[in-house]
């Protein structure tokens, strides 16, 4: 059986890369391919539980040290009982966020040492790495408008000009949401480092286009750097 192809998804908060991956899937797998779509922190039972640890927005204070080897943990085990087997089986994976947020959250924004995080990823991705990564990139003004509108969909929350707030009413926002605006332009400014970075790998793609202009983008990035290649 062929080795099937691992695609990431990366970006800020209330991006629409979780609508772009699903959009992406379905269109994969209409045109016949074996598709598995995943997300991180999560995408295992055991990950799955640490996911609802990581994102409790009342989790006590840690560091970003700790806060990165809890993700460490829930990605070993996400790799072995879900990512791994499936591309072994040839099928196209399809993740939501993977170790750049890591880098991102943790490194860019959380200032965990470089070396340390490349040391974590050396021991748990070893050689199972994205074959295209897609950042959908938005102004973390709208991405956090955005976030808000989603747990909280008022008249109020729709205007991306408005102060957003620390924490969105109605549901709670996870500990990443409810951080302020630097820390989500920090972000932002990771992601497209990390592009540019690695262009051979990484494909940036506009996400205040509407969600149709979006998929469209998407699809022909993932024809050309994955499936061109392959015949």
């Amino acid at each position: 059986m062929t080795a099937g192809w691992f695609i990431t998804f990366e970006g800020g908060e209330g991006s629409g890369k979780s609508t772009q991956a699903k959009r992406l899937a379905d269109r994969l797998t209409a045109a016949g391919h074996a598709v598995t779509v995943t997300r991180e922190p999560g995408g295992s039972p055991f990950a799955e539980r640490l996911r609802a640890i990581i994102l409790d927005p009342n989790l006590e204070k840690h560091s970003p040290l700790a806060e990165a080897l809890l993700f460490a943990s829930a990605r070993a085990d996400h790799l072995e009982q879900v990512i791994r087997p499936a591309l072994a089986a040839g099928h196209v994976v399809i993740c939501d966020r993977f170790s750049d947020s890591t880098r991102v959250y943790q490194g860019y924004a959380g200032r965990v040492e470089p070396r340390l995080l490349e040391a974590l990823e050396l021991i748990i991705v070893q050689h199972t790495k994205p074959d295209l990564t897609i950042v959908v990139d938005i102004p973390a003004e709208i991405g956090l408008a955005r976030a808000a509108l989603r747990l909280n969909p008022s008249p109020a929350a729709q205007a991306p000009s408005e102060k957003i707030p620390k924490q969105p009413r109605g549901l709670l926002a996870d500990r990443f949401e409810s951080r302020g605006l630097d820390f989500h332009k920090k972000l932002r400014e990771g992601f497209l480092e990390i592009a540019r970075l690695e262009p051979q790998r990484c494909v940036v793609v506009d996400g205040q286009s509407s969600p149709d202009d979006v998929a469209r983008n998407v699809f022909a990035a993932v024809e050309s750097r994955l499936f061109t290649e392959a015949r």
